[in-house]
């Protein structure tokens, strides 16, 4: 099977590493890897790369992510959402003019401290791990971006939120800190991630899909290619002279620059580009003269050079 990048859409009770697995054997291929962890009780979007895809994974966790959060008040628990031991109840007697005035005060750049029930990892192991045998360690806050919070509905005790945050946010010590601050608690009941970068809920496959498109032959329609992670970045084609140089990842000299044109994809034009006005260090994406994608190539003082090589031979 050939690189590539699934949408995958992550049901409740799988683990992210479960998807890997079964996507493994749906696929038999073994160079995959996911990009955002989803707990296991949380369920949605979650890419998946494949073969030379798997190289893209680190950017693709940077990326900007949406999610549908429902928000019980007036409970704290040990995991910070519903499937952790309850610590207290409270009752709930805020208005809905103080939530939307108290979730308003959290959009916006902020420090937040992970959750004791999370995968990160402190002195080599993972919180989880002390959290289950009852420690509590100390941990460093990260600095994290709360773009937006809609509210879509309130019926006490609980409140649905729609949430765009940066990486790195937990979404379960969000509902905690905004439960805080209301002064009478709050857990994440449920959630549900519906975007990652450009990859949302409505083109999302679960497992079941995905297998049935492999059965039928189907795979290279569900997989999304991986100059799609790379859409923000200019595009320029190299000329067919240079075709067999760029298949093994050689450099673009300065002096055949100005054969190689900006362009548009499939359909699009080619045009010329002034060259010395790129800056130094200036990502692009570069494809050979018949479209194939080679990979991102970088500015330099003597031409072009290659970053990162995605390219692979078409049977």
């Amino acid at each position: 099977m050939r690189s590539g990048i699934l949408n995958v859409y992550k049901e409740a009770g799988f683990t992210s590493f479960d998807v890997v697995a079964k996507l493994r054997g749906i696929l038999h291929v073994r160079k995959i890897g996911h990009a955002g962890t989803l707990d296991p009780a949380a369920r949605g979007v979650l890419p998946v790369c494949i073969g030379k895809a798997t190289k893209t994974v680190g950017l693709m966790t940077d990326w900007t992510k949406t999610y549908l959060v429902d928000m019980q008040l007036g409970i704290r628990t040990d995991s910070q959402d519903m499937t952790g031991t309850v610590l207290e109840e409270r009752p709930v007697t805020v208005s809905e003019d103080m939530i939307r005035q108290v979730l308003a005060s959290f959009v916006g750049p902020q420090d937040q401290i992970p959750p004791m029930y999370s995968a990160k990892k402190v002195g080599g192991k993972k919180l989880y791990e002390y959290a289950r045998k009852g420690i509590e360690i100390e941990r460093k806050a990260s600095r994290i971006i709360i773009y937006e919070i809609a509210v879509c509905s309130i019926d006490l005790p609980h409140v649905m939120m729609q949430v765009t945050c940066s990486k790195g946010t937990y979404i379960r010590t969000l509902c905690s800190d905004i439960g805080h601050s209301l002064g009478c608690g709050a857990a994440m009941a449920d959630l549900e991630r519906m975007r990652v970068g450009s990859f949302d809920r409505e083109t999302a496959l679960t497992l079941d899909q995905i297998q049935t498109a492999v059965s039928e032959g189907r795979q290279g329609e569900i997989l999304r290619p991986i100059d799609a992670v790379f859409c923000d970045l200019p595009s320029v084609k190299f000329p067919e002279c240079l075709t067999l140089a760029a298949k093994n990842g050689a450099p673009v000299g300065e002096e055949v620059l100005e054969q190689c044109t900006f362009w548009e994809g499939p359909g699009g034009e080619c045009r010329a580009y002034d060259w010395s006005s790129a800056e130094q260090g200036q990502g692009f994406r570069a494809y050979l003269a018949d479209g194939a994608f080679l990979g991102i190539y970088m500015r330099c003082k003597e031409g072009l050079r290659i970053r990162t090589f995605f390219y692979e031979e078409t049977v």
